[in-house]
C-alpha cells in the first residue's frame, strides 16, 4: 500500500474502527506503527517511552475512532498529531522538576520540532526526499544530485529548494499552537 492514504481509505478506515473490527486496528497499526514509535522516540529519546506511547495512541484511537475528521487532513497526520501531543505531554511530565520551566519549554519545542521535522521528510513524496538525502548524507549539490538522479538540474534546484522549504516550516508553530477541532491532545 503507498504512504499516502487516499481520503476514500481514511473514511472506511474510520468506518471500519468505529464497528470494532479489530483487524482495521491491525491494519492501522500495520501503516502507521513505525511513524508512531519514530516520532514518540523522537520527542522523548527512550525506546521504552516510546513504545509505551505506541500502545496508548493505538488504544486510544481503538477507543476513539469518532475523533477522526476527515475533513480535517489525512488519518496519518491525525495519528501523528495524537502522537506528538501524548510524547510531548510525557516529556513535560518527566522533565518536570529538573531545571527551569523556561529550560523544560525550550526542551519542548526543541523535540517537537525534531518530530515534525521528522514527519515532514516521511511525509514528502519520493523525489524531494530522494534528492534532500543525496545533499544532506551524500553532501552533493544539485549539479551532481542531479546525475545520481538523472534529472536536469534545473529539476533538481526545484526539488531541493522546495524539499527545503517544506522543511523551514517544522520550526513554526501553529498559531497558538492551537490544534484544529478534533485534533487536541486526548487525555
Amino acid at each position: 500500500m503507498p504512504k499516502d492514504a487516499p481520503p476514500r481509505w481514511d473514511r472506511r478506515m474510520q468506518q471500519r474502527l468505529a464497528r470494532g473490527e479489530a483487524a482495521a486496528l491491525g491494519e492501522l497499526y500495520d501503516r502507521f506503527a513505525s511513524l508512531v514509535h519514530g516520532l514518540a522516540h523522537r520527542v522523548l529519546g527512550d525506546e521504552t517511552a516510546a513504545d509505551r506511547i505506541t500502545r496508548e495512541v493505538f488504544g486510544y484511537i481503538w477507543e476513539n475512532p469518532d475523533a477522526y475528521d476527515p475533513k480535517q487532513g489525512s488519518m496519518r497526520s491525525w495519528v501523528a498529531r495524537i502522537t506528538q501531543g501524548r510524547a510531548v505531554a510525557r516529556l513535560r511530565q518527566t522533565e518536570r522538576g529538573r531545571g527551569s520551566r523556561e529550560e523544560l519549554e525550550q526542551k519542548v519545542r526543541s523535540a517537537s520540532a525534531a518530530a515534525r521535522a521528522d514527519y515532514i521528510v516521511t511525509s514528502m513524496p519520493a523525489p524531494l526526499r530522494a534528492a534532500l538525502e543525496l545533499a544532506y548524507f551524500k553532501r552533493r549539490d544539485y549539479r551532481q544530485a542531479a546525475a545520481d538522479l538523472q534529472i536536469s538540474e534545473d529539476e533538481a534546484r526545484r526539488r531541493l529548494r522546495l524539499g527545503l522549504q517544506l522543511l523551514s516550516t517544522a520550526n513554526v508553530l501553529p498559531p497558538g499552537d492551537a490544534d484544529p477541532p478534533g485534533y487536541g491532545t486526548p487525555r
